[in-house]
């Protein structure tokens, strides 16, 4: 798992607008941990926009 939280933001993000519909999907597809990922991000400022299916910096 990518701990830069700018590069996994980058990668998680092409990820979801690419290759999957959720995060959800995403996750399980790649055996990731949603709750990780989230808490890297959410360090970093951002969240998950499950409408828009990308993480967005807070605001």
């Amino acid at each position: 798992m990518i701990k830069d939280p700018n590069i996994l933001l980058s990668v998680i993000n092409t990820k979801l607008r690419d290759n999957y519909a959720s995060l959800e999907d995403l996750c399980d597809d790649l055996d990731y941990s949603e709750d990780e990922i989230k808490a890297i991000l959410s360090a970093a400022g951002y969240h998950y926009d499950r409408d828009l299916n990308q993480f967005k910096k807070n605001d």
